[in-house]
């Protein structure tokens, strides 16, 4: 990092300030250093002293998520004792690439109300609140935005493109096979290990065969399979008794052979783009008309048949079973282990998951009952779950008695315990259930309304019984970046800042005040 540098006697008061840098991989332009040249020129002119150098380098701008110092920048300026009265930062688009441009005004809206002023020392209007700069920085936030999704997209079309014409992209090869570096050419320089990427941009990566035992493994792998009906769980017992690791030098799992025995690049075929993970939004999953493939494009090292018979035993083992089916597996599980979990029921090669009973009967619980079986586990939080959810209606019904009671009937009651006031401001009620770590300390899981998205969330905690209401917190969808906030018994400022004994404050911010006058 280049050294920084301190303003001369431009000013006799010096204006004590941070800066903010942040690289991604796109443009050498835009290092680290190369920011903190202007930056500093910037800071030299205005007599500002750099105080500190918050930096991600390497990092996408699209979301704050991995950014650690701006995280760390955001949380020191809402302490209230950031120590700095203004942050530097190279341009709008170091600010961030954020696809919702409401989220970068978001940040620098905390700055703001913290009266830390942020400047974007290299654009060329000043960040001074006129209506001038308010629409070009958001022309500009916009166009930071764009420009990610319009990379994205190309970066997506050429990656299918040489899929198509039979190169891998990304991720590791597998076990049993190799990534093998070609030039422009097609002619072979070298096998990549694995972390290792191609440094020149005409070169492109192939699958080839790996080591011999690794490949009579994998052909090891189907035989059992197909030909001695071994299931993935004694497979992967078959191969730790060996002493055999995989690529990455662990042990065997049911999960590491069932992905062997079903992807098709041990066929030589190319496969792109099952799962998507675009502008770093959601994780989906893609149906299989969608996939981007090539066939027969690397060497295969199992036979097309043995593959296509391993899939069939794969798919007839996963056809939907009814009700009673499932019971009988059910039943099969606690036979064989003389009583049942979620964990034995994973572990049962034949037997659907813990998650499709749920999903089927409802419960767990449910579906042991509908087999006779009563676990010797307490459930006694179930019942717990059941007394939160009678007594949330209830906290409900009590806020808008209140608000009553202060004559406040301009409201409309919504499911879910939401409501809104005046039909302005819309609230929402939540209950976090207390629950105790093995130290004896309290914790709390709040779960945020993220798809109603409030303008204010009263959560309420509980208490270590959780019968009666411990505290409140108020909190303003403005301020609150995630849908899930965990806490302890103290948060510091930045959560506890939001919390109150009683209701009382709300009541008062939700009261109509009558303006006498209006100054126009």
């Amino acid at each position: 990092m280049t050294n920084v540098l301190k303003p001369s006697q431009i000013s006799p008061l010096i204006i004590k300030a941070v800066a903010y840098v942040r690289m991604s991989t796109e443009h050498q332009q835009y290092s680290t250093n190369n920011q903190m040249d202007v930056i500093q020129e910037y800071a030299l002119k205005r007599g500002m002293e750099i105080m500190k150098v918050f930096s991600d380098e390497g990092k996408s701008g699209l979301n704050i998520h991995g950014r650690d110092s701006l995280g760390k920048l955001i949380a020191e300026v809402t302490s209230g004792i950031a120590g700095f009265s203004c942050i530097l930062v190279y341009d709008v688009s170091r600010w961030g690439r954020f696809q919702d441009a409401d989220e970068s005004a978001h940040y620098e809206y905390l700055c703001k109300m913290a009266g830390i002023s942020v400047h974007y020392c290299a654009e060329q209007f000043e960040n001074d609140g006129s209506p001038v700069s308010t629409i070009v920085k958001g022309v500009k936030r916009a166009m930071a935005g764009e420009y990610s999704r319009e990379l994205s997209s190309k970066v997506y079309q050429g990656a299918c493109r040489l899929v198509q014409l039979g190169f891998r992209q990304g991720g590791s090869a597998g076990y049993g096979l190799r990534r093998m570096l070609v030039d422009q050419n097609g002619r072979n320089k070298g096998l990549l290990a694995i972390g290792e990427h191609k440094s020149i941009q005409t070169d492109r990566v192939i699958l080839v065969p790996g080591p011999k035992d690794e490949t009579d493994n994998v052909q090891w792998i189907y035989r059992l399979f197909v030909e001695e009906r071994k299931n993935e769980k004694d497979i992967a017992l078959f191969l730790n008794a060996q002493g055999f690791k995989t690529d990455f030098g662990r042990d065997w799992t049911r999960g590491t052979v069932h992905e062997v025995l079903t992807n098709e690049k041990y066929i030589g075929h190319n496969v792109y783009a099952r799962t998507s993970f675009k502008l770093k939004q959601k994780h989906v999953i893609n149906p299989p008309e969608t996939w981007v493939r090539s066939d027969r494009v690397f060497e295969g090292i199992i036979d097309a048949n043995l593959f296509y018979t391993a899939q069939g035993i794969i798919l007839a083992r996963s056809r939907r079973l009814t009700d009673d089916e499932m019971l009988d597996h059910l039943k099969e599980v606690l036979e064989k282990h003389g009583r049942i979990s979620g964990l034995l029921i994973d572990e049962a090669e034949t037997t659907p998951s813990s998650t499709a009973y749920r999903c089927r009967f409802g419960s767990l619980v449910r579906a042991y009952s509908l087999i006779g079986y009563t676990p010797e586990i307490d459930y006694s939080f179930i019942e717990e779950n059941r007394k939160l959810r009678s007594l949330h209606p209830q906290i409900v019904r009590e806020v808008q008695e209140h608000l009553q009671q202060r004559g406040i009937t301009d409201f409309l009651d919504a499911a879910g315990g939401a409501f809104q006031i005046h039909g302005e401001m819309t609230v929402s009620i939540v209950l976090a259930r207390c629950t105790q770590t093995e130290a004896g300390s309290l914790r709390w899981l709040i779960r945020l309304e993220d798809s109603l998205k409030p303008d204010l969330t009263i959560a309420v905690r509980m208490n270590e019984d959780n019968a009666t209401v411990r505290d409140y917190y108020l909190l303003p969808g403005i301020d609150m970046t995630l849908n899930q906030l965990r806490m302890a018994e103290y948060n510091g400022l930045l959560l506890d800042g939001y919390r109150f004994d009683g209701l009382d404050y709300f009541y008062s911010i939700a009261e109509r005040i009558e303006l006498s006058e209006i100054s126009v």
